[in-house]
């Protein structure tokens, strides 16, 4: 899309006395490593060639993180706007910066959460299943794009809505499930069609 995106695609660290600031291109390698550490030895070499010509590649959830996959009209209610740029915006303040996934094609945001969830997470994530929203975990898998993936015009593939800045650097399951809280409410209040 515009060259604004992908000039946000990782957010700029301020130095600060004894901090150690690593460049984006050195925490998007590091990444990288971490999320296909989830896989085995032997196919993190067929990842990398996914991400290469596929620009996605599919990594086990519920070793290292799990997600949370929300529908975008949750996220779409609370933004007002159906503007990739307005959304990711969005997702990117109400998460803190924690890693999202979008699937345009079938118009559905991925949460990074870290792998074990509270039960009482889950609890409340049966109650989200009318909603269409699933916590993903230990048996599934997910399409991760590449960490340089963002929208581009007329296509439908997966982008880092919310980038991944660090390794290991996930969303807080709290605030997942306090944003699909606030879209459910926002949902029920829009009249009816």
């Amino acid at each position: 899309m515009t060259s604004d995106h992908s000039q946000r695609a990782s957010r700029p660290v301020e130095a600060a006395p004894g901090l150690l600031v690593h460049p984006t291109t050195d925490r998007r390698l590091a990444s990288e490593h971490w999320l296909l550490s989830t896989l085995p030895a032997l196919l993190r070499h067929r990842a990398r060639l996914e991400w290469k010509q596929h620009h996605v590649a599919m990594m086990p959830l519920g070793t290292l993180f799990s997600a949370v996959r929300i529908p975008s009209r949750l996220v779409v209610a609370l933004a007002g706007s159906s503007e990739a740029d307005c959304l990711d915006a969005f997702l990117a303040e109400a998460l803190g910066g924690g890693p999202v996934i979008s699937d345009p094609r079938f118009s559905r945001l991925y949460a990074l959460v870290p792998a074990r969830m509270s039960a009482t997470l889950h609890q409340v994530a049966d109650t989200w299943r009318a909603l269409e929203v699933e916590c993903l975990g230990r048996g599934s898998y997910l399409g991760v794009p590449r960490l340089d993936a963002v929208p581009r015009e007329h296509a439908f593939a997966c982008y880092w809505s919310v980038p991944m800045d660090s390794a290991a650097m996930l969303c807080s399951p709290l605030t997942v499930a306090r944003l699909i809280a606030a879209g459910k409410h926002c949902l029920a209040m829009e009249p009816e069609a």
